[in-house]
């Protein structure tokens, strides 16, 4: 897979392509998106906690002992879309591989929402193997990192169970994305964050 951002991509990111890195132009969305069905039908993602390219309120963050996930809404899919997905990476991750925060599908075809800190059906693994919103932690001292939350239509309903991977997800969703939305949260450590994982010494 390439190191850059393919232009599409960049412009739905809001950004120049020359000031992505490689974890962008390794985003789900870069691999199975494309310029024809970003935005297709009129597809959309939002969030009441943060505005597209705003920054990540810490509490959604590894920096507060009670956090959880963020809200996000969509508008209605396409027609003939019979499952939603959302796939949230920090594309900034030192490796330059996308880092997993969240993977949900079994999401229904139409207008709706996930509630701050629910819970949803379906979740996969997360970077650190765990089903659930693997908190942002990047490391002091970085410039902000790019949290991508990426929304796909799919056409036909996937049969995955409860913590597949980001691999089988993927696979399972190779030619049946119809439609494409992003959003993107920034977030920044503060000096003086004290969060550590207790189970990995990686930041993200």
């Amino acid at each position: 897979m390439p190191d850059t951002a393919p232009d599409w991509l960049a412009k739905a990111l809001g950004k120049d392509a020359e000031k992505l890195g490689p974890g962008h132009a390794k985003l789900v969305a870069a691999s199975l998106g494309s310029a024809e069905i970003i935005g297709k039908g009129g597809l959309a993602i939002s969030s009441a906690a943060f505005r597209d390219r705003g920054e990540l309120d810490p509490c959604f963050t590894a920096d507060e002992e009670d956090a959880v996930a963020p809200p996000v809404e969509w508008t209605s899919p396409p027609p003939g879309t019979q499952e939603l997905v959302l796939i949230v990476e920090d594309a900034d991750f030192q490796t330059g591989e996308p880092f997993c925060h969240w993977l949900v599908w079994g999401l229904p075809a139409q207008k709706g929402q996930i509630l701050e800190g629910e819970a949803p059906p379906r979740v996969g693994k997360n970077a650190f193997g765990n089903s659930e919103w693997l908190l942002p932690d990047p490391p002091t001292g970085d410039k902000p990192h790019d949290y991508v939350f990426q929304l796909f239509a799919l056409d036909l309903p996937l049969t995955l169970m409860p913590g597949a991977s980001r691999e089988e997800l993927v696979a399972a969703m190779e030619g049946h994305v119809t439609a494409l939305a992003l959003i993107t949260a920034t977030y920044a450590r503060e000096e003086g964050g004290d969060y550590d994982w207790d189970d990995s010494d990686d930041d993200n």
